[in-house]
């Protein structure tokens, strides 16, 4: 027997007034969803076990069959296989995201107004990323373009005891206040 698991992270979405109260996925014309929701099975499966975070990239592992509680080290490792980079056991990394900030005089009063820089395109995040390994790849440091807005850092015996909080849990929230 053959499987298509179908994944629709973040799709339940939230009621839009506009929409009579209806999330999108409600109102969306999906005629190939309806279709494999009619024909196949359905049922729910918890992906997130208790004390865990509710993100994608815990629910991601768990779905391919990952013990999130044993294998689990944040989405930086994740993103950094799925750009091909090759890590070491010793290798610390960190997910780069590309934001918009204000456009307040003080960098630590900038407010954080979007977590993928509007969208930015991959080509022009490649500029903004080689001007950042230009400047700041050094012999424990690297930085790897992505996608988009999300890139990846790679900190050779990097410290592991980091405290950092995802851009886009802090929008609409001043930067300086996140910043190590």
């Amino acid at each position: 027997m053959k499987y298509i698991v179908v994944l629709g992270d973040g799709m339940a979405d939230i009621p839009v007034p506009e929409l009579g109260n209806k999330t999108p996925l409600q109102c969306a014309n999906k005629p190939n969803m309806d279709s494999l929701a009619r024909k196949g099975e359905m049922g729910l499966v918890k992906t997130i076990p208790d004390g865990m975070h509710p993100g994608s990239d815990i629910a991601n592992l768990s779905t391919m069959g990952f013990d999130p509680i044993r294998y689990y080290t944040g989405r930086s490792p994740l993103e950094a296989v799925s750009m091909g980079i090759q890590l070491k056991d010793t290798d610390v990394t960190l997910r780069c995201n590309l934001v918009t900030l204000s456009e307040d005089k003080d960098f630590y009063n900038k407010v954080i107004i979007d977590h993928s820089a509007d969208e930015i395109t991959t080509e022009e995040a490649k500029e903004l990323i080689g001007t950042i390994q230009k400047h700041f790849n050094g012999p424990n440091i690297s930085f790897y373009p992505g996608v988009s807005y999300r890139h990846c850092m790679v900190w050779s015996n990097g410290q592991l005891d980091l405290d950092l909080v995802p851009p886009h849990d802090i929008l609409g929230k001043i930067a300086g206040e996140f910043l190590c």
